[in-house]
């Protein structure tokens, strides 16, 4: 209300997109989104007195509220796609042409809050209806052809709320394949895909709509499993995830640079699939247990002295001969490799005195 009493005569201020849509579900917005129509965004943050950044290059600023949270404040505008999957060219424009150049219908709603406190719900799309069926609905005919990073946005948010999709969506994802690789921002939304609470839903959700090619094959199913080990109650982070995907990609590096996943995710895997001790629980134990299903605790060097090799050069050794047998498939149990290492013991000769 305070944007809205700073704002001036003539001018309009609303919530508008996931902030309204997660609150008519019940849900706790956490993005506010703040559209203001006939007054400068800068300027008004500055009016709330509260701490703001204003981003000149964009007439936006971005105001901390009292318990924390964030409010982006966007002048209301227009956008064209000159050359599809670059990105828009933004004109300025009003609240309506605002909500009519969003993604889907149900991302189109806005609360216009008015100087007295007055609150108005503005649909100027059909998105209260959407929101009912729990549909995605693109609103445009050729959106995933301008902006095939819509399809994923669709997929995670289907795969978060529940949601459908409408059949405008389901005709559009040819168009979306077709420009996925001429659309840079698809890789981003690929990324944000690994940080929901359940990616393999959203993978899933894909999947099922055509466009699993998006992700390397076997994606599904591993993160589907990761997600299974958060339905278990395990503490699953996103790096976890990012590593399995990596773990079914053609070119794990390639992937990782395109997704700009950074190197953690690459060095978690080679973690998982080496032999070196992991915490039950870890990120590393638990991408083993997925990765290699018959992975056990190899001996160590203190096995190796219990049965009565000095420690030095010789413990050393024995450690090399056994992740040799590991590795050419010849113990598969810590069993195995204890008569293993029983057998090179007394085959080899005793350590100089």
């Amino acid at each position: 209300m305070r944007l809205a009493r700073g704002a001036g005569p003539g001018a309009r201020v609303a919530l508008v997109g996931g902030a309204v849509r997660d609150a008519l579900l019940g849900g706790a917005p956490l993005d506010l989104d703040v559209v203001v129509e006939g007054t400068d965004a800068g300027a008004l943050a500055a009016a709330t007195g509260l701490p703001f950044l204003v981003h000149p290059a964009f007439g936006n600023a971005t105001v901390t509220l009292p318990d924390g949270r964030h409010a982006d404040l966007v002048r209301a505008r227009r956008e064209s796609y000159p050359v599809p999957g670059a990105n828009p060219v933004p004109a300025p424009g009003s609240l309506t042409d605002d909500l009519r150049r969003r993604d889907f219908g149900l991302n189109a709603l806005a609360l216009v809050v008015g100087p007295d406190g007055e609150v108005t719900l503005l649909d100027e799309v059909g998105g209260l209806e959407d929101l009912r069926a729990r549909t995605l609905r693109p609103l445009h005919p050729r959106s995933f052809h301008e902006d095939a990073s819509r399809l994923v946005r669709g997929a995670r948010l289907a795969g978060r709320l529940d949601l459908g999709a409408h059949p405008e969506l389901r005709r559009q994802v040819p168009d979306a394949l077709e420009m996925a690789g001429r659309t840079p921002r698809l890789h981003a939304e690929l990324r944000l895909l690994l940080g929901e609470r359940r990616p393999g839903r959203a993978a899933r959700v894909l999947e099922e709509w055509g466009a699993g090619s998006l992700l390397p094959g076997g994606a599904v199913e591993r993160l589907e499993a990761l997600d299974g080990r958060q339905d278990a109650g395990e503490s699953v982070p996103e790096q976890a995830y990012a590593a399995a995907l990596l773990s079914v990609a053609p070119d794990p590096p390639a992937l990782a640079a395109r997704l700009g996943l950074g190197e953690k995710p690459g060095a978690l895997l080679a973690r998982a699939l080496s032999d070196a001790p992991a915490s039950p629980g870890s990120p590393e134990a638990i991408l083993r247990a997925l990765l290699r299903p018959d992975a056990y605790p190899p001996l160590t060097g203190r096995d190796v002295v219990a049965l009565g090799v000095p420690p030095g050069p010789a413990v050393g050794a024995a450690l090399a001969h056994l992740a040799t047998l590991r590795r050419g498939g010849q113990v598969r149990s810590r069993e195995e490799e204890r008569a293993a290492l029983e057998a090179y013991l007394r085959n080899s000769p005793p350590p100089p005195q």
